[in-house]
């Protein structure tokens, strides 16, 4: 039977703040400890495993001292289309030189 995920970003926001808060109990560390180790105040660390909102740059520094930075970094090796023939390079470069289509109804 096909099964369908769909995912929306509060579902995400939900799932990282608990994986967050159980990774921060596994390694034994207070929400202070945390606090104090990765930068991020008190304040916004609670709010996060409360609510999951975060700034990018907290829950980064968050991700350093709970070992798990990395798997940022994995989001970020977005594989762009590489040229592997002669053809590849002259249909893309056909591509580019259309100019763009613009929609006409208001």
């Amino acid at each position: 039977m096909l099964s369908i995920n769909i995912q929306t970003p509060s579902s995400i926001m939900i799932e990282l703040k608990d994986k967050f808060k159980e990774r921060r109990l596994f390694l034994e560390l207070t929400q202070e400890g945390l606090s104090s180790r990765s930068g991020v105040s008190l304040g916004s660390l609670k709010r996060f495993e409360s609510t999951g909102q975060i700034s990018l740059e907290s829950l980064l520094k968050l991700s350093l001292v709970l070992e798990c930075l990395d798997d940022f970094s994995l989001l970020a090796n977005i594989k762009t289309p590489t040229i592997t023939s002669i053809d590849d390079l002259i249909n893309k470069s056909k591509n580019q030189s259309t100019p763009a289509k613009r929609g006409k109804i208001k």
